[in-house]
């Protein structure tokens, strides 16, 4: 299975990065959901829960106050303001 580069970061610290096969983040106009070979995406977003389904381990969960995330050749950046590990 085709697998995802993920960044995790939120303002003062890098919070998680690896590899993944699913993300899961809430954007300012819903749920989005992110897969291997997802088309270009930069959104906004809004308070809610993130989920990273990585590639080795337990799923990464995490409630977030905001910020942006940016797909781009299988690289996911997630760049929050504010962040609770679940």
């Amino acid at each position: 299975m085709a697998e995802l580069s993920v960044d995790l970061v939120s303002r003062d610290r890098k919070v998680w990065s690896g590899a993944a096969t699913q993300v899961s983040a809430p954007s300012a106009d819903g749920q989005i959901g992110i897969l291997a070979n997802h088309t270009p995406l930069l959104a906004v977003l809004r308070p809610g829960a993130i989920k990273v389904e990585t590639s080795s381990g337990p799923a990464l969960e995490a409630q977030v106050t905001g910020g942006f995330v940016s797909v781009d050749n299988n690289l996911v950046t997630l760049v929050v303001d504010e962040i609770s590990l679940v």
